[in-house]
């Protein structure tokens, strides 16, 4: 998998979840939500439902409440049971803009392409991608796809805006071509 230079940052709708079902006879939905939609879904926000074939279409939120520790959404012009089913397995998505993040929370897509820069200033290679496991979330780095936990002892700094991120990782973790070749 080729890296995304570090000049290059993802700009990938946020998902903040898929419709699951029909909820009741006036237009709600369930939806398996991620935490971007339990933090930023709310009435007469515009987002885009990407169906299950790939095709896509402008929607606004009408209502958000929870049941049962789910979340139920309704969109404008959804009005009955029927409409909604049509719905169901669609992904929500937001503008990247209208995501609500707490101080020190990221979206994958903005940590994809940082360059991880070791203690020593150490160019560590790119971030291809971020998986998400019970224990912590993974930084995927480089073609090899060595995995760095994203937790505070090895991460120490993340500079959006120089499109870095600053680690602290133990001997042997990012293992470099050069020590192949040693």
């Amino acid at each position: 998998m080729p890296e995304r230079p570090p000049s290059a940052p993802a700009r990938a709708e946020p998902s903040a979840g898929t419709l699951i079902g029909v909820f009741g006879l006036r237009g709600e939905l369930k939806l398996a939500a991620t935490r971007v939609g339990e933090d930023s879904l709310r009435p007469d926000l515009p987002v885009r439902l990407r169906a299950a074939d790939g095709g896509t279409r402008a929607a606004v939120v009408r209502s958000v409440r929870r049941h049962q520790g789910r979340l139920l959404v309704a969109f404008a012009g959804v009005d009955d049971a029927t409409a909604a089913a049509a719905l169901v397995r669609a992904d929500v998505l937001l503008a990247r803009d209208d995501v609500v993040l707490a101080a020190g929370e990221y979206l994958d897509a903005d940590l994809i392409g940082c360059a991880l820069v070791a203690a020593d200033g150490r160019d560590c290679g790119a971030v291809v991608d971020v998986m998400h496991y019970p224990g912590s979330d993974m930084l995927i780095v480089g073609e090899r796809r060595a995995m760095v936990p994203l937790v505070q002892a090895f991460v120490q700094r993340i500079d959006l805006a120089a499109r870095t991120i600053h680690v602290d990782v133990p001997p042997g973790l990012l293992e470099t071509e050069e020590a192949d070749e040693a």
